[in-house]
């Protein structure tokens, strides 16, 4: 998005996209990282998800994503980066196409109560070859996992960074947008 604006150059635009399972912490992370009031599509959930919205482990859940999160975050007066948050159940998978097209890259944000919850996301980035990181969110601080032992539970090849994080903390969030982007940089590099 190079190019002439009514007060000067535009800045480049990157797109990050957030991904995720079903309560893993995506909204809450773009919450955390965006320096504006970040968008949220929340929906309270209904009668109509019992039996579709599995809510092992994440019992108190009472909202969920029905199209994205989005915010942003201004790096530098050349820079901004747009964090486009995906809904987590797979049967708004179909958001995830449009919300990948033009992303630099992806966080995978895990949840160790429900890890298997990653693998469609997984699966899909790699499909498509967008670079990402996987981020283990550690809810209440609670570091129950190495992020050694989430890479092997995922299968998860040495090349992509897996993380811990805490999804509430901005700086926490910044290492793995951060490492993102490095990882980027060295596929680029490498001419992967």
């Amino acid at each position: 998005m190079d190019g002439p604006g009514v007060f000067g150059p535009a800045p480049d635009t990157l797109k990050i996209v957030v991904a995720g399972g079903f309560g893993a912490g995506k909204t809450t992370l773009v919450s955390a990282l965006s320096e504006v009031e970040a968008l949220h599509t929340e929906e309270e959930m209904t009668i109509a998800g019992t039996g579709v919205d599995h809510l092992e482990g994440v019992e108190g859940k009472t909202t969920t994503t029905v199209a994205l999160d989005f915010g942003r975050i201004t790096l530098d007066p050349t820079t901004v980066v747009y964090l486009f948050g995906t809904p987590g159940q797979r049967r708004f998978s179909h958001m995830w196409e449009e919300l990948v097209e033009g992303a630099l890259g992806a966080v995978v944000l895990a949840d160790t109560r429900r890890l298997t919850d990653c693998f469609d996301v997984i699966d899909f980035f790699e499909a498509r070859r967008v670079p990402f990181v996987v981020a283990v969110n550690c809810f209440d601080g609670h570091r129950s996992h190495r992020a050694e032992d989430v890479r092997v539970a995922l299968d998860v090849a040495d090349p992509v960074p897996v993380l811990l994080c805490d999804a509430r903390d901005r700086d926490s969030v910044k290492e793995v947008v951060v490492e993102l982007v490095e990882l980027v940089l060295r596929l680029e590099l490498s001419g992967a």
